[in-house]
């Protein structure tokens, strides 16, 4: 490769990785698995050591891929939290072995499990834990001592303390933990998280603390910072020393032999299966701490230290079938079941193929040999056909539901095709959790859980049904007393007051969230209205598409939403029409679109600002837009906006606006 070449190359990658830096780091919603970009990083690495003059001060080889939020207040690492250069053959470790050995006599190895959750400092003076931070960049991080004091596994104060002490840890979610999660995310049709680093990262880094507590994040600590009073000499004394004081440590292997380091490393591989948390190599570190400072770093890594990352694995196996699930709103999502194979650690049997261009794209038929592998070391994913069967018939995807035998569609853009009926049984415990929560009728006390009890003891088959709920029945089951049960009433009965734009929210219409309920509801007073509106009458209203409105107008022209409706007033569900105010403010008939993340509100805060102040908030930007207020990752909608010529604001600048310090 000529130099030219070499620098076109080294520019494109250092844009991609500089990229996905953000992704992983900053947003915690990664696009590549974890072995794409090492395998980009490592190609970045190999161009500038051919080409030294090439190297630049940002370039991702030579700096901590994260950066300080804005969320959270900086705190600037004394010690630097640097990151550690990657290995992925033997060979590569036989290699840092001997770069050691070229300056210290008779080296001896640490060898520890690298788990993949997100660094943090905990610092302790006179045994009370003062402050915690995440990595940041390396050098400056953010201040997350309130969330860290949720985790419960991480000492709050702890005995014959020196008079400080810093550690570094890395906080993670464990697997049964963030299948939990998922499972919660997916009920509640939310985007679940794509393993449990990432929901780690996400749940660390809430604004709220008790969100953060409704994680149960863990902890394990791994090295000592920083200490005054107590000298260490070395890293296996360390992670003693923080055993005793009640740390949370793992397993290690001491060795002065680099061949029994390689076996280890396989023993650490062995044991993955077997582990509460997700781990993606192993660390050899040099013992001696004095040789440690011989030694010293590189701008980036520390060279008494590397981590030895296992490859994603990949196995074939037959597909047996592909099963249907149906989700909250009605998707369909085909589901392969396999021959079962030990796949890093554990039996895998199903994987998602997610939709019906997916399964064409590859060719998959029933009976074909697939190559499957974890994405993220978590989520098995179908890569490819190995070996087609022969004969095999192409998979037909369903006309009709295979839950209710409603008539499946597939709307125009989309990849997922879906089931019509808000009543079908497959979506029923998931219309539930969202008709039941906060912003729709807000009734407090049911649960998943209770709702799944609801639904087991065939006590509920409908939102209806949860309006006929008595006393006696809700008192009867596992862990409900009178107390409770009677408290669930109440609130089930509070619930009839609620405004008709909640109820409509609440239905799960396709496309129509709180806010586009809300302005429907400004303009149809009455459930009445909305049954008699035409597609044209709701695509009129400012805010909604022709999508909008023919879903609308689609569900309130069924017969089984005539019944409902009708039932649910019987029980004395009041359906109130929205108050009309008249509006007034500095930002009176002004429309505002939120795009990207504000650095300290929710974009839901924002909206609700602007319209407390007369203004009014839309989905989608257009010329009659008035502004724009945009966040990091702003996205689409913001190149839009500049190429309109909208007037693009940030949220100190909306605060200005609104007078605001």
């Amino acid at each position: 490769m000529d130099i030219l070449t070499a620098n076109i190359r080294a520019t494109e990658l250092r844009e991609q990785l500089h990229y996905h830096n953000n992704r992983y780091y900053n947003l915690d919603s990664p696009e590549i698995s974890d072995y794409e970009y090492d395998m980009l990083l490592r190609e970045l690495e190999n161009i500038e050591e051919e080409f030294p003059e090439l190297i630049t001060e940002d370039s991702p080889t030579q700096r901590v891929g994260g950066e300080r939020g804005e969320k959270f207040s900086p705190v600037e690492h004394i010690v630097p939290m640097e990151s550690l250069h990657d290995s992925f053959s033997p060979d590569e470790i036989r290699d840092f072995d001997r770069r050691v050995r070229e300056v210290v006599r008779d080296p001896e190895y640490v060898v520890e499990p690298k788990f993949d959750g997100l660094s943090v400092s905990c610092e302790y003076r006179n045994g009370r834990f003062v402050r915690g931070s995440t990595r940041g960049d390396g050098v400056v991080g953010e201040d997350v001592t309130e969330n860290l004091m949720t985790i419960k596994s991480l000492p709050k104060t702890i005995e014959n303390a020196p008079a400080f002490l810093e550690v570094r840890g890395e906080v993670y979610m464990s697997l049964e933990t963030f299948e939990r999660l998922t499972a919660e995310q997916e009920n509640n049709g939310e985007k679940p998280f794509k393993n449990p680093r990432n929901a780690a990262a996400g749940s660390l880094r809430q604004k709220d603390a008790r969100v953060t507590a409704k994680r149960h994040l863990d902890i394990f600590v791994f090295n000592i910072q920083r200490i005054e009073g107590v000298e260490i000499l070395t890293h296996k004394a360390s992670l003693d020393y923080l055993t005793e004081l009640g740390f949370p440590t793992a397993f290690y292997h001491t060795t002065d032999d680099i061949e029994e380091v390689l076996k280890e490393i396989d023993e650490i591989d062995k044991k993955r299966g077997e582990l509460p948390c997700d781990i993606d190599g192993a660390v050899v570190k040099l013992n001696s701490l004095s040789d440690r400072a011989r030694l010293g770093s590189t701008a980036k890594f520390p060279r008494w230290a590397e981590a030895y990352k296992y490859p994603p694995e990949e196995k074939e196996t037959e597909l047996l079938d592909i099963e249907i699930n149906v989700g909250r709103t009605g998707a369909l999502t085909p589901v392969g079941i396999f021959t079962p194979v030990l796949l890093a650690g554990t039996t895998v049997s199903r994987a998602t193929l997610h939709n019906e261009d997916f399964i064409k794209e590859r060719d998959i038929h029933i009976g074909d040999t697939v190559l499957i592998r974890k994405a993220g070391e978590i989520i098995p994913e179908v890569l490819s056909v190995v070996k087609s069967k022969d004969g095999a018939e192409e998979f037909s995807f369903p006309e009709y539901c295979p839950s209710c035998g409603s008539k499946i569609v597939r709307e125009e853009g989309e990849a997922a095709a879906r089931c019509t009926n808000t009543a079908c049984p497959a979506q029923l415990l998931r219309h539930l959790i969202h008709f039941v929560s906060r912003d729709a009728m807000d009734i407090d006390g049911l649960g998943p859980a209770v709702l799944e009890q609801l639904l087991e003891n065939g006590l509920i088959k409908s939102f209806v049904d949860l309006y006929k709920l008595d006393l006696s029945s809700l008192a009867a089951l596992d862990r409900k007393g009178e107390k409770s049960a009677s408290n669930l009433i109440a609130s089930i009965e509070k619930s009839k007051k609620a405004e008709i734009y909640r109820l409509v929210y609440a239905l799960g219409i396709r496309h129509i969230g709180e806010k586009a309920a809300k302005l429907l509801c400004e303009r149809f007073l009455s459930i009445d209205a909305l049954f008699e509106a035409s597609v044209d009458e709701i695509a009129s209203i400012d805010g909604y598409g022709m999508i909008m409105a023919q879903s609308v107008y689609d569900y309130f022209s069924l017969e089984e939403t005539r019944e409902l409706i009708s039932e649910l007033k019987a029980l004395g569900v009041e359906m109130k029409p929205l108050e009309k105010k008249e509006k007034e403010g500095v930002f009176l008939g002004k429309t505002f679109v939120l795009t990207g993340t504000l650095p300290t509100m929710s974009r839901k805060e924002a909206s609700l600002l602007i319209e407390q102040n007369g203004g009014k908030t839309s989905s989608s930007v257009s010329k009659k837009t008035d502004f724009v207020l945009a966040g990091e990752d702003a996205g689409s909608k913001l190149t839009k906006a500049q190429t309109l010529g909208i007037t693009i604001i940030s949220e100190e600048e909306l605060k200005e606006m609104l007078g605001i310090e």
